[in-house]
C-alpha cells in the first residue's frame, strides 16, 4: 500500500516515475543509493472503491507488469504484517521471508491441495538477516484481514511466523519469471493474541 511505502519512497528521497502500463493502476518511485537503482512499486488505489488496491490479485498483476517491464536483479515484498506469539513475534519485529505460502486457497482434490498452498522459496539473504538482527520464518498469505479457524489451522500448518495479504501470489510470479525474491515484513499486530 503506498501508506506502507511512502517513508521509503520520502526517505530515499524517491521521484515519481508513472506507471510503465497506463492502464495499470500501479505507481512507481525510482532513485539510486549508493550506485543501485532502487523502484518503488505500490499497486495503486481503486478508481471505482478509492481505497488502496490490497491482496493476491492487485500483487500479482503489478508484480507481473513491474518485472516485465522493470526487469529488476531482485523483487523485494516489503510491508506490514501480523505476528504470532507462539512463535516468539512480538509488535516491532522485522522478519525476512524463508518461505512463503497461502492460506486461504483451499482446493481439496487430490494434487490441487498442495498447489492451494503454493510453497515458494525465498532468496537466502543470511548476511542481510545479521546486519539487520531480525528475524527469520515462512510468510503466510491470505486476501482477508481477519483469519477464520480454518485459516488458523492452515497457517498452524504452514508453519507461519507472519500472517500478510501479498507475499506468495508476489513470490509467484517472481518464480515464474526466474526472478530471485524475498520479503521483509514489520509485524504491527499479533494474530494469535487477544487484540
Amino acid at each position: 500500500m503506498d501508506q506502507e511505502a511512502r517513508p521509503l519512497i520520502e526517505n530515499l528521497k524517491l521521484a515519481p516515475l508513472g506507471s510503465p502500463h497506463p492502464q495499470s493502476p500501479m505507481d512507481c518511485y525510482q532513485g539510486e543509493l549508493n550506485g543501485v537503482k532502487i523502484t518503488v512499486v505500490t499497486n495503486g488505489s481503486c478508481a471505482r472503491f478509492g481505497v488502496a488496491n490490497v491482496g493476491t490479485t492487485p500483487a500479482s498483476l503489478t508484480a507481473y507488469l513491474a518485472i516485465t517491464s522493470l526487469k529488476p536483479d531482485i523483487v523485494i515484498n516489503a510491508g506490514t504484517a501480523g505476528g504470532f506469539q507462539a512463535k516468539g513475534g512480538v509488535v516491532g519485529d522485522v522478519y525476512i521471508s524463508t518461505t512463503l505460502a497461502h492460506h486461504d486457497r483451499r482446493i481439496p482434490i487430490p494434487g490441487f491441495t498442495e498447489y492451494g498452498v503454493g510453497t515458494h522459496t525465498s532468496v537466502a539473504c543470511p548476511k542481510l538477516v545479521e546486519f539487520l538482527g531480525c528475524k527469520t520464518g515462512v510468510v503466510s498469505t491470505g486476501n482477508s484481514l481477519d483469519h477464520t479457524p480454518k485459516d488458523d489451522e492452515l497457517m498452524l500448518a504452514n508453519d507461519a511466523s507472519v500472517k500478510e495479504m501479498e507475499g506468495a501470489a508476489i513470490a509467484w510470479v517472481a518464480e515464474m519469471l526466474s526472478t530471485p525474491f524475498f520479503a521483509i515484513k514489520v509485524i504491527t499486530d499479533i494474530v494469535d493474541g487477544d487484540m
